[in-house]
């Protein structure tokens, strides 16, 4: 089979695509034929060796993945030949990558694709939609009413807050970088939506949740967070939270954070229980039945274009060129 790998870590340039045997699933695996995959961040960092956990060589990228059930492991019960499926949380901990024709995958780790999702869609739509479910409900307690302000509404992980939020019920802010992606943030129903380039974005922001009783769940994207921008925002007792920023080291205003009785919390959706991840996947294959959540696709690459999708997703993630609106998506050749 086709598979896009790397045999040392360092620059997009390290991907090759190279002919590997096809696996066989374990007791409990499936084998799943594969039909998009989707480029995250967390991909980048592990090619890069910024995360060091490509240790094997020849290791197979990619964490995500969609596409149809070939075979099941003895073992394996959840599904059947012909079922199709989604999921994440591979290329990690010893788990073989997604970015191949076939990927061998525990049963733990995929979920049921809505008859109407594309495979397209279900990949992208899978660690970012497990992420920002995760954060939102498990860990902020997100809750009807609430105002919920997430930076970047228009990527990967900021369109999957403001649609969940949305159909929560609560108030959505988030910041946006063109007129494009305001109205793509509008169309979802977003309460208001600043361009971040505006120098009066932030008094509009602070503005708005003043009106509001303050934001009670700020979910926060980016790498290097504020949190003398975010603090004062805050509701009392109002919750923020932390999935990106490795590398990050801000300053943190103490007393105006412990006197309203704010909550800081980080996660990973990594450390989500196999249990916790699938209480977020059928919740979100239920919001995409209802039509309230759609994924965001912003660039679609074959698999042989593995490190040219690297690259852009580098220059959206470390540069912050703002060329990208939602995921990254790849399919097998032709």
């Amino acid at each position: 089979m086709k598979a896009a790998v790397i045999r040392e870590t360092g620059s997009p340039d390290v991907i090759r695509i190279e002919d590997l045997p096809q696996p066989s699933p374990g007791p409990t695996e499936v084998l799943v034929k594969v039909a998009a995959v989707a480029v995250n961040p967390i991909d980048t960092y592990i090619r890069s060796g910024a995360v060091a956990i490509a240790t094997e060589f020849p290791y197979i990228i990619g964490c995500d993945l969609a596409g149809t059930v070939e075979a099941c492991g003895p073992r394996a019960t959840r599904f059947q030949p012909g079922d199709r499926v989604w999921g994440s949380n591979q290329s990690l901990f010893g788990r073989k990558g997604t970015f191949a024709e076939f990927a061998a995958v525990d049963e733990q780790w995929l979920y049921r694709t809505p008859d109407a999702e594309s495979d397209e869609e279900a990949a992208a739509g899978a660690l970012v939609g497990i992420t920002a479910h995760l954060g939102l409900f498990l860990h902020a307690g997100l809750q009807k009413g609430d105002l919920l302000f997430v930076n970047g509404g228009t990527g990967g992980v900021g369109s999957t807050v403001v649609q969940l939020g949305k159909a929560a019920g609560a108030k959505v802010v988030t910041t946006v970088g063109s007129e494009e992606k305001k109205e793509t943030c509008e169309g979802w129903g977003c309460d208001l939506v600043a361009n971040y380039r505006d120098s009066s974005a932030d008094e509009r922001i602070a503005e708005f949740a003043k009106n509001n009783g303050g934001i009670d769940v700020w979910f926060e994207t980016l790498r290097e967070p504020t949190f003398d921008r975010t603090v004062p925002m805050m509701a009392k007792r109002g919750r923020i939270v932390l999935m990106a920023g490795r590398d990050a080291r801000p300053e943190f205003p103490v007393g105006p954070f412990y006197v309203n009785d704010l909550r800081l919390v980080g996660f990973a959706m990594f450390n989500a229980t196999p249990d916790e991840q699938r209480t977020a996947a059928d919740d979100l294959n239920r919001l995409y039945e209802q039509g309230t959540w759609r994924p965001n696709i912003g660039a679609r690459f074959p698999l042989s274009q593995a490190a040219a999708a690297h690259r852009l997703q580098e220059e959206n993630t470390l540069e912050k060129k703002g060329t990208l609106a939602g995921k990254i998506v790849l399919t097998p050749d032709v």
